[in-house]
């Protein structure tokens, strides 16, 4: 008699997915050396609008300050264009510029970073759980600072990204809040990537609430572990972060 194993839903394997994201930095804690806890708070603006059937244009802005609102650290604009292959997976071609406020005490010179990126986008949903996957890879050029001075030189990498964001319906009232959970696992490579290629994990938990048909936000705790370019130390940066989402349609109805 044959034993018919019955199928993980999408929720387990979205938990599972969703923990390897979050405790695979975790090995490394045990040789860090030099662990920088601090609070920060990030506030961003983002936009995809449709302007034909399948054609959109994307844009969002950042700002992170340190010690939650005392200092900056860092400003970023980023601008793409988006392909829609059908209503659940698309894709995006764009450019951000960084300005990087420096961390060491007594600097005043940003570094400033230019990068190109291409990104992979599906959506789907399974009860009330509405999921997002995001395949993003970039191609960063960074200014070196030495002295606090911009040595005329640049440091190129590239950086894979994958996003997995669940958005949880826990009421049946529509016009409250939903849970909000996502992580990032960030990776790097390039010749002067020696001691770091992970670069960074994003954990976010909060609510979701829609304002409007669309516009929406996301307000929540967000800890971001980062490894520095030594190898052995790290930034574990507890994050306040308040995102907002405007997503019109320049589109009539029947172009819909």
């Amino acid at each position: 008699m044959q034993c018919k194993r019955k199928a993980a839903s999408p929720a387990a394997v979205m938990g599972f997915i969703f923990c390897s994201l979050i405790f695979l930095p975790l090995p490394g804690l045990s040789q860090a050396k030099n662990i920088n806890n601090q609070t920060q708070s990030w506030f961003s603006v983002n936009s995809t609008i449709r302007v034909a059937p399948h054609w959109a244009l994307v844009a969002d802005w950042h700002m992170r300050r340190n010690h939650f609102m005392a200092e900056n650290s860092f400003y970023f604009a980023r601008a793409g264009i988006q392909y829609q292959l059908d209503k659940n997976l698309s894709l995006t071609f764009g450019y951000g510029h960084l300005w990087l406020y420096p961390a060491t005490d007594g600097w005043e010179t940003v570094a400033h970073e230019n990068r190109i990126y291409q990104q992979l986008q599906y959506h789907s949903a399974w009860r009330k759980i509405t999921m997002l996957h995001r395949f993003r890879n970039e191609q960063r050029w960074q200014q070196k600072i030495t002295d606090d001075r911009f040595t005329g030189d640049y440091r190129f990498s590239n950086r894979f990204r994958y996003l997995l964001s669940l958005n949880i319906q826990v009421s049946g009232n529509k016009k409250l809040p939903s849970l909000s959970l996502a992580d990032e696992l960030l990776l790097q490579a390039g010749r002067e990537i020696i001691s770091n290629p992970f670069d960074q994990n994003r954990f976010f938990l909060g609510i979701r609430q829609s304002l409007s048909p669309a516009l929406s936000f996301d307000m929540g705790y967000m800890r971001v572990f980062q490894q520095k370019r030594t190898g052995n130390a790290y930034d574990l940066n507890h994050t306040f972060r308040l995102f907002f989402y405007y997503n019109p349609s320049l589109l009539k109805k029947k172009d819909k």
